[in-house]
């Protein structure tokens, strides 16, 4: 943390800008070696000036060079940024220039590491930074911004906040048992007070969940025996002839994906080969993956033929689907129906001849995924699985508790358990945590970020 690290921070390419980010104590002295035009060292912070880069008497490029002091930067410490014009060979010659003159390369994710380590940002809010470069959805942006704004960070402060009054309470009345002015925390107060965290935590782990499809979208997989109109669900619902459509059954051989947003969410939608028996080599190993793609969904989109009488291959996906978060779509409601099957839930009948058939299929998908409420406001919510399995370790240390109140050990030994549940929030946000983790998070980065 003591040195200087430089990086480029725009993708590598041709491109109009490119930007080589220093930042550290010695961030102002390196740039003002390359930038012959002002002592960068100098000139008031926050400030933009023009000039050029030079490699001894060479001129490498004609920049812009954002110069930002201490404290109120991104890393809290001195940044220079040179604009540079976009491509790699000037901007590489710009980069190795800053290299020999006592700049370290930084690692991946090194800048936002500094501002966390020097204490700007948090954890939760460092991860919220990598979240809105990795954002495919609109929905998904809105996430990471409300968690970079710190809402979820002021959310588990406040749960341990009152975590902390409750342990200071048990602590008092431990110590000093003589003193008539101090609150008695009783037994009933306590199981009040761990009721309430328990039920606000569990809340925000429900709704946390559901948050992975605003950030990941919903794995969809369409299945169903050959011939049944698969294909033509995928392409209507992409609108577009992503898949081949003919009356020959086995058409569809292998995976064919695409991607459609549903309420600013995004579903991720695979279409697989009809699955039946067959002595097929090629459509076999078809079969077999679309199998297989069943585990990983998280929504199965089941389809029978309407106009015709149950097979046994229609009950065999049926049963392999049975446990997956299931749409059975009840497809070519334009033909004579001959099929009765009304003890499943979420049934729906529906056309694929066109897109508009498809509307009781969105609506159903609507309705499972809760997509008309599962908006970012300014709602808090945890944003990875990092974070939430934390938050579920919390929520069963106050179980641990609980379970202790009703078994009347003794107040020390549900303080503990309090204490934990206090030290895991903690981690959530970065207040307390291992090198390792660190390490780990933030090689997930760009480098230059």
């Amino acid at each position: 943390m003591n040195d200087t690290i430089v990086a480029i921070s725009t993708a590598l390419g041709v491109g109009a800008i490119a930007i080589v980010r220093l930042s550290g104590p010695d961030a102002l002295s390196i740039a003002s070696q390359l930038f012959k035009e002002k002592d960068l060292t100098k000139v008031k912070s926050h400030t933009i000036s023009y000039g050029h880069i030079y490699d001894n008497d060479e001129l490498i490029d004609e920049v812009l060079v954002s110069v930002m002091k201490a404290p109120k930067t991104y890393t809290t410490e001195d940044i220079v940024e040179i604009n540079c014009h976009g491509g790699i060979i000037a901007t590489n010659k710009v980069l190795q220039l800053c290299l020999t003159k006592g700049a370290r390369l930084a690692d991946r994710g090194e800048f936002t590491k500094r501002a966390f380590l020097n204490g700007r940002i948090d954890l939760a809010e460092s991860e919220a930074v990598m979240d809105i470069i990795e954002s495919k959805s609109d929905e998904a942006r809105k996430l990471a911004v409300s968690n970079l704004k710190g809402n979820i960070s002021n959310l588990i402060q406040n749960y341990r906040t009152n975590l902390k009054n409750l342990l200071s309470s048990i602590e008092v009345n431990i110590d000093y048992p003589e003193y008539y002015d101090i609150e008695v925390v009783t037994l009933e107060k306590l199981n009040t007070e761990i009721k309430k965290l328990k039920c606000d935590l569990q809340n925000l782990i429900d709704l946390s969940e559901n948050t992975n499809y605003l950030k990941n979208g919903i794995k969809t997989v369409i299945v169903g025996k050959p011939n049944v109109g698969k294909s033509s669900i995928l392409n209507n619902l992409l609108q577009e002839e992503k898949a081949i459509v003919t009356n020959i059954a086995g058409t569809t051989r292998d995976t064919v994906e695409g991607e459609i947003y549903l309420d600013g969410i995004l579903l991720n939608i695979i279409d697989t080969a009809g699955i039946r028996q067959t002595n097929d080599l090629v459509e076999k190993i078809g079969v077999n993956k679309s199998l297989s793609l069943i585990d990983e969904a998280d929504l199965v989109i089941t389809v029978l033929n309407s106009n015709e009488e149950l097979s046994s291959e229609d009950e065999e996906i049926l049963n392999k689907t049975k446990d997956k978060l299931r749409i059975i779509v009840l497809n070519k409601t334009d033909l004579p129906r001959h099929l009765e099957i009304d003890n499943l839930e979420n049934i729906i009948s529906t056309t694929a001849l066109n897109a508009d058939g498809l509307k009781p299929l969105k609506d159903k998908i609507k309705e499972l995924f809760n997509l008309e409420k599962l908006k970012v406001s300014d709602s808090a919510y945890l944003a990875n699985t990092r974070q939430i399995s934390l938050a579920k370790k919390a929520y069963q240390n106050l179980e641990d508790a609980e379970l202790s109140l009703q078994n009347n050990n003794p107040i020390d030994m549900i303080e503990i358990d309090l204490k934990a549940c206090f030290d895991t929030l903690g981690e959530i946000i970065g207040i307390t945590y291992s090198d390792e983790i660190i390490d780990n998070l933030f090689a997930n980065f760009c480098v230059g970020k």
